[in-house]
């Protein structure tokens, strides 16, 4: 599987999403009638995709939205939701700022501290309007954010950060030990981010009920730049999926794979489940939403999982609401809308009657695949020709 680099070095090839193809199997079925919904828990949602916990994506507003679509949207507790009391007047400062401008408030609007009381209080909101409440922070502050989390109602909590593994070493500081901390937790807690079979298998031992997989692919994520650090995600999936099954079969515990990043299309979510993914998580798609707070920006902090420095913005408009974006009808022909239309249809062309089947269907490695024969779309600049 590796090839020689040099003298006494070898390198392991790893694939992306724009480097593979799904095989038509020998049967198909009524899209209408596949099963998307995806269970982590025991709790089962009919969405198998969930919204990233970036500012710019989710606030209470759009957790309510997506919980009513029957998915999940993560709420960023080392955000501006816990350190404003009302983040909407910070967030339409950064939607109509300069670029210049934009980087000055970034840079700024980090530094005031989180609010322990707004913690609660974005919980409550979201809880009394029936949305499903799921928190994310970053595990320095895991400890702290969970035991408001929980008294306050909240149904899950994800402990993100950059690389995630069970043996942290720190002189300077007490790491966050995930095994006594998925054990205390009374709610479900969701681990990441690791794109490995050993890391993924350390940490399905914690007790996490749900793993994050991606390190580097999110759309404005810095770390494979700045670090030089990352996987492919078909690679990832892969290979944390079969840290999944192997658990599985000497276990009899079943902990789903959740792909992070790295999607931008409809074709990329049905790809990453072929893969493994029993669920997918972005950001990019959901900013472009009518309901973002973001107001059509992408964007993130220093100490968010993205691993972006602060004063990074990026613009990627607004094409329609949340529903559009997830059911459709799509009003662009790019594959980012109507994602859970194009995964039933994927579904249904591949003879897959829910998720699980999705993992067995045929991969193919295909590098041509978004260029072959589409010379008009190129020239038109319209579809895969963008």
């Amino acid at each position: 599987m590796a090839e020689w680099l040099g003298i006494g070095k070898r390198a392991r090839r790893c694939y992306g999403f724009d480097e593979i193809s799904l095989v038509p199997g020998d049967k198909t079925i009524n899209p209408a009638e596949v099963d998307t919904a995806f269970e982590i828990a025991g709790k089962k949602f009919k969405v198998p995709i969930m919204a990233a916990a970036m500012d710019g994506v989710v606030d209470v507003k759009f957790a309510i939205e997506m919980s009513k679509l029957g998915g999940i949207a993560v709420l960023n507790l080392d955000g501006v939701q816990t350190r404003y009391e009302n983040p909407d007047l910070v967030l339409e400062k950064i939607a109509k700022a300069t670029p210049q401008q934009a980087t000055e408030i970034l840079q700024s609007i980090y530094t005031k501290p989180v609010k322990e009381k707004l913690i609660a209080k974005r919980v409550h909101q979201i809880k009394t309007k029936g949305g499903c409440a799921v928190l994310s922070c970053i595990p320095a502050h895991a400890e702290r954010f969970a035991k408001i989390a929980i008294k306050s109602g909240a149904d899950m909590f994800v402990v993100q950060s950059t690389v995630t593994t069970t043996k942290h070493i720190a002189k300077e500081y007490k790491s966050l030990d995930l095994f006594a901390f998925c054990k205390s937790m009374k709610i479900p807690v969701i681990v990441g981010n690791c794109v490995t079979y050993d890391t993924t298998l350390a940490l399905l031992e914690t007790g996490a009920a749900g793993l994050l997989i991606g390190i580097g692919p999110g759309a404005a994520c810095t770390t494979r730049g700045v670090l030089g650090i990352g996987v492919p995600q078909v690679t990832s999936t892969v290979d944390a999926a079969s840290a999944r099954d192997f658990y599985y079969k000497r276990t009899g515990r079943y902990i789903p794979m959740i792909t992070d990043g790295g999607m931008t299309k409809g074709g990329d979510i049905c790809k990453a489940f072929a893969c493994g993914a029993d669920a997918v998580m972005i950001g990019s798609s959901f900013a472009r939403s009518k309901e973002a707070p973001g107001r059509g920006f992408h964007w993130g902090m220093a100490t968010s999982h993205e691993n972006l420095p602060r004063g990074t913005r990026i613009y990627v408009g607004t094409t329609g609401s949340l529903k559009e974006i997830l059911f459709g009808p799509a009003k662009v022909d790019d594959g980012s809308q109507n994602l859970i239309g194009a995964l039933k249809t994927s579904m249904g062309s591949l003879g897959a009657a829910n998720l699980k089947q999705m993992h067995d269907v045929e991969i193919i490695i295909a590098p041509s695949i978004q260029t072959e024969g589409k010379i008009f779309q190129v020239v038109q600049r319209v579809g895969m020709g963008k």
